[in-house]
């Protein structure tokens, strides 16, 4: 769907106004702009989505129905965010112009760290031009910060292969195999992190909540205490074992996008009330 990966139009007019004739008026969705410092300071997991996002964009852009599409204004400022999905806003400079060549030396492609010669086809143009631009671009803007930056231990290494691919140009025949494919990998051993039980005992404490008691830890859904995904119980008294000021967590009912479910991890049991909808665990002493 044309919707997922490109800023919605939901209707346009043209009006005359008193200072400019014929005045287009237009109605989109609503987006934030995309700001890599914020970007930085979300979790990884919401970052790791903007960046699957971005392959279905290139996907769509290396077999859209007119053939190749190349973005030749690729930064930041053409993209804007939406229910977390990254969204082009601007076509102005889209092309499906593949190069002409008479041999493989017209095919250069520049960039500011590195460049490329690409193959000049039997009919003139150079191979997967478009798409390879678009793929480096995304590699320098995007995948190089978003992707590595405070990721799981535990997926660094697939995520060194998906950026070192996307930035050398590797197997790149295809932007969707490239990424896509180790990209499930992540997705599922994000989700499905197995983590050994601590000896650590917590006494847990059903339909129960803490609401204070908050401390802050990065990266965190809340921006006034320490909300975390996890995958189980498991993972959350790692979480919590992992912090000194962590005395209890809460269970929550709400998930991620990918399934984990958030917990607020807290410094102190001291007041607990009554919440049908959470379950609370408390670190036991002595």
């Amino acid at each position: 769907c044309l919707t997922v990966i490109f800023f919605q139009l939901y209707g346009y007019c043209y009006q005359d106004s008193n200072d400019i004739p014929d005045t287009l008026t237009t109605i989109t969705e609503l987006g934030s702009p995309l700001e890599m410092i914020q970007l930085l300071q979300t979790s990884w997991e919401d970052r790791f989505r903007i960046c699957l996002s971005l392959v279905r964009l290139l996907h769509y852009l290396a077999h859209s129905p007119l053939g190749s599409v190349t973005l030749l204004d690729f930064r930041p400022r053409q993209f804007v965010i939406v229910d977390g999905e990254l969204k082009v806003t601007d076509l102005d400079d889209a092309s499906i112009e593949e190069s002409s060549c008479t041999s493989n030396s017209d095919c250069f492609m520049e960039f500011p760290a590195r460049n490329f010669t690409l193959p000049c086809s039997v009919e003139g143009r150079c191979q997967n031009m478009n798409e390879k631009r678009n793929l480096y671009n995304a590699y320098r803007f995007f995948f190089t910060y978003l992707l590595p930056h405070s990721a799981p231990s535990s997926l660094r290494p697939l995520l060194d292969e998906i950026v070192n691919a996307t930035g050398n140009h590797t197997k790149c025949g295809n932007a969707k195999y490239l990424f896509f494919t180790p990209s499930l990998s992540v997705s599922s051993e994000f989700t499905q992190k197995c983590v050994k039980s601590a000896n650590t005992k917590y006494k847990r404490v059903p339909e129960a909540f803490i609401p204070d008691e908050n401390y802050r830890c990065w990266p965190s859904y809340h921006h006034k205490g320490c909300l975390l995904s996890v995958f189980d119980v498991n993972e959350a008294i790692e979480i919590c074992d992992s912090y000194s000021q962590c005395k209890a967590f809460v269970l929550t009912n709400q998930t991620t996008w990918t399934g984990r479910q958030l917990v607020f991890f807290k410094m102190a049991s001291n007041h607990i009330v009554p919440d049908p909808d959470k379950i609370t665990y408390v670190k036991v002493t002595g």
